[in-house]
C-alpha cells in the first residue's frame, strides 16, 4: 500500500503528497524502472553490469583491480564480497552474449525486449545502425555522462515487443515530455544553437536505425525531440559498484576498535590507488524511466532522496527529513555542490535541464540575491550537465 497520492496543484501541475507522516530514513517507496540502460561511454569502458538490472558482474578482486589498473592489489576480509552470493548465477544471451546477473534478468529482458533487440553476430559490427546511432551519441556526450541513446533504443524495442502498445504508449506519455515552456520562455538546452547540428546529425542516425514503418510515429522531428525530451527531464541516474557494497559491508562488522581502525586505513588506501587510475569514475553508471519516481517534484530544501541501496536499478525513496501528512514529497534535481551554489546558478541549472523556475522556500528567501552565477561555474562551465544523479 502507498502512502502518498499525485495530485494537481495549482501553478505548479502534479505533485506527490503524503498521506500520512514519515519519519527521517522511512522508506517512502520502492519501484522496479519503467526501462533502464547502463551509460554507453561507462559501458565501453568495461564497467560490468548485468544488461537488465545493472547489477555488479565483477568480483570485489576483479573490480578494484581494474579500477586500479594494477593486477596486484589486494582486498582484505574478500568473504564478505558481495558479489559471492550471486556469482555463480552470472549468465549470457546464447545469441549476442549480452552478460546478465541471472537467469531471471535473462528470462525477463526477452519477456520485454531483448528478444527483437537482440543483435546477435552484429553486436561488434561497428557499422550496424545501431551501434551507428551509439557512437553518434558517445561523439556528442563525452563523460560525465548524464543520458544514453540506448534507453530510446530501448524503448523502441520494448515498443516493438509489446502485445498491448497502446497501454505502452499511455505509460510512455505519463512521463514529463516538455522541451518548451512558451510561457516562461524556457527552452531546453539541447534546442540550443551549440547542440543544433549535433541533434540533427542525432536524428539522422536514429531514423536510420528505425526504418520500419512500424516506427513511424517515432520518427518525426516532433516526436524525436519528444523522446529526447523524456530522456532529458525525467531520467534518474544509476550507480551501482561492488567496492561500495563491500565497504558498507565490511564496516558495519563488529570488529575491535583497532582492528576497525586498521580497516579504515585499508579502504582509504583501496580509494587512493583506484582513484590515482579511475579518478571518479568508479562505479557501474546509467539512467532508468521510473513512472512514480518521474512525479516527485524538485525542491532545493528536498526532504526525500532516491536511493539504490541493492546495487541495481530498483530505486527506493527515503525521506531525509520529517514529513507531515499533507505536506509534498520532494528530491533535489540537483547534486550536492550544486545545492549550494548560488540562486541564480541553481535556476540556470534547472531552466536549460528541467524546464522551470524553482520557486521553493530557498529560492524564495533568496529571491533579493543578486543574479550572478557562482564562483565554481566559471571555472567549470560544464558543471550544468552533472545533474543527473538527482534526474526525476
Amino acid at each position: 500500500m502507498n502512502y502518498f497520492e499525485i495530485q494537481e496543484l495549482p501553478g505548479k501541475g502534479r505533485a506527490m503528497i503524503a498521506t500520512k507522516n514519515f519519519a527521517v530514513d522511512e522508506v517512502i517507496f520502492e519501484e522496479e524502472p519503467f526501462v533502464s540502460h547502463q551509460f554507453s561511454w561507462n559501458k565501453a569502458y568495461g564497467y560490468a553490469a548485468c544488461d537488465h538490472c545493472m547489477r555488479p558482474l565483477e568480483t570485489l578482486l576483479e573490480n578494484v583491480r581494474r579500477l586500479a589498473n594494477n593486477q596486484a592489489v589486494m582486498v582484505p576480509l574478500i568473504e564478505h564480497d558481495p558479489t559471492a552470493t550471486w556469482f555463480s548465477q552470472f549468465t549470457q544471451c546464447p545469441r549476442c552474449k549480452v552478460r546478465y546477473c541471472s537467469e531471471d534478468c535473462l528470462v525477463e529482458a526477452q519477456k520485454r525486449y531483448h528478444r527483437v533487440s537482440c543483435m546477435g553476430a552484429f553486436r561488434t559490427d561497428d557499422t550496424h545502425p545501431i551501434n551507428v546511432l551509439n557512437e553518434t551519441w558517445k561523439k556528442m556526450h563525452y563523460p560525465p555522462e548524464t543520458g544514453t541513446i540506448m534507453l530510446i533504443v530501448r524503448l523502441m524495442a520494448m515498443y516493438q515487443q509489446s502485445s498491448n502498445k497502446a497501454d505502452f504508449l499511455d505509460q510512455l506519455q505519463s512521463f514529463q515530455a516538455l522541451i518548451v515552456n512558451r510561457e516562461q520562455k524556457i527552452y531546453h538546452k539541447m534546442l540550443g544553437e551549440n547542440f543544433e547540428q549535433q541533434m540533427e546529425q542525432l536524428y539522422v542516425a536514429f531514423c536510420n536505425a528505425f526504418k520500419s514503418e512500424e516506427f513511424a510515429m517515432f520518427t518525426t522531428p516532433d516526436a524525436f525531440k519528444t523522446l529526447m525530451g523524456i530522456l532529458g527531464t525525467n531520467s534518474q541516474g544509476i550507480a551501482t559498484s561492488v567496492l561500495a557494497q563491500w565497504v558498507n559491508k565490511v564496516s558495519e562488522l563488529p570488529l575491535p576498535d583497532a582492528e576497525k581502525e586498521s580497516l579504515d586505513k585499508v579502504i582509504d588506501q583501496i580509494y587512493e590507488k583506484v582513484g590515482e587510475f579511475a579518478g571518479e569514475f568508479l562505479n557501474n553508471e546509467g539512467s532508468g524511466l521510473y513512472i512514480l519516481q518521474s512525479k516527485v517534484n524538485h525542491s532545493c530544501v528536498p526532504n526525500a532522496q532516491s536511493t539504490f541501496p541493492y546495487s541495481n536499478d530498483i530505486v527506493v525513496l527515503k525521506a531525509v527529513a520529517p514529513i507531515q501528512k499533507g505536506e509534498e514529497i520532494c528530491i533535489s534535481y540537483l547534486d550536492e555542490c550544486q545545492l549550494e551554489r548560488s540562486r541564480h546558478s541553481r535556476h540556470k541549472i534547472l531552466r536549460e535541464n528541467y524546464i522551470f523556475v524553482c520557486q521553493c522556500s530557498k529560492c524564495r528567501a533568496q529571491a533579493s540575491d543578486p543574479d550572478v552565477t557562482s564562483d565554481e561555474d566559471d571555472d567549470d562551465e560544464d558543471m550544468d550537465d552533472c545533474d543527473d544523479d538527482d534526474m526525476q
